[in-house]
């Protein structure tokens, strides 16, 4: 009886072991406003962390289980993410529709901002919901305002005050993104896909950062401020990955 009971177990984790596998899934990327479809849509499974491309077709092609997460992106649209479910294995075939942005760019003004040295009295006079990029007296760096940004504070004073503490908080405290990060740097795709990208959209979907925590590791990091305004996405990851293997280093030096 004990037999057929765990023969019958191991027949289950089996099949649950399968269930849970990576498995081709197909669609198609079109414009929501003429049905048009979209080529070179960029797609990463988030979960997985691989990419591709759709065809001049539209057509699309990745490995993904249920409840992953993937990532679209196109110039001029607005990127979403989509999860995927489990009609997306059975029927496949799933056409995506993608919304077409009107791309405005407001005048970027800075303003100059002189902390006291007091973090009670700085953690005041420091915007963080103006729709402004702000310059930190004797600071080559900068951080960017607006309702989104609630935390800005936080992350400006910690980089100031405490450079070590601000990598910790990103590397240390984030081991399955850094993960990722591995991962991305191996996956020709999305290193193919980063090269011709310099929105930083997809590092930040993926890594689950923010743009002011990227320029925040990089400048922490000593990159040149020219750097990380007009390197591609390709170079902010291998330099994001300098960066971590380097903290990993020093940390284990200090243990």
């Amino acid at each position: 009886m004990k037999k057929h009971i765990l023969l019958l177990l191991f027949c289950l984790l089996t099949a649950f072991a399968f269930s849970q596998e990576s498995e081709p899934i197909k669609g198609k990327v079109l414009s929501s406003a003429n049905d048009e479809p979209l080529e070179n849509v960029n797609i990463v499974n988030l979960n997985e962390v691989i990419g591709t491309t759709t065809d001049n077709e539209g057509d699309f092609s990745i490995r993904a289980k249920v409840n992953d997460t993937l990532y679209f992106s196109y110039l001029g649209y607005k990127s979403i993410r989509v999860r995927v479910t489990n009609d997306w294995l059975k029927f496949g075939d799933i056409k995506v529709k993608m919304t077409e942005l009107g791309i405005a760019l407001e005048e970027v003004v800075v303003k100059p901002v002189q902390l006291t040295g007091y973090v009670e009295v700085d953690a005041k006079i420091i915007p963080i919901y103006d729709n402004y990029r702000y310059r930190i007296s004797g600071l080559s760096s900068g951080y960017e305002g607006g309702s989104k940004q609630p935390g800005a504070v936080t992350k400006v004073l910690s980089a100031i005050f405490n450079p070590a503490d601000f990598l910790y908080n990103v590397f240390g405290k984030r081991p399955k993104q850094m993960r990722k990060l591995r991962k991305m740097k191996q996956d020709d795709e999305i290193r193919n896909l980063l090269a011709s990208k310099y929105d930083r959209e997809t590092l930040m979907a993926v890594l689950q950062l923010e743009r002011v925590d990227i320029d925040e590791i990089l400048n922490n990091c000593n990159y040149s401020e020219s750097f990380i305004k007009t390197a591609n996405d390709l170079q902010i990851l291998d330099a994001i990955s300098e960066c971590y293997e380097e903290y990993r280093v020093i940390n284990r030096e200090k243990g």
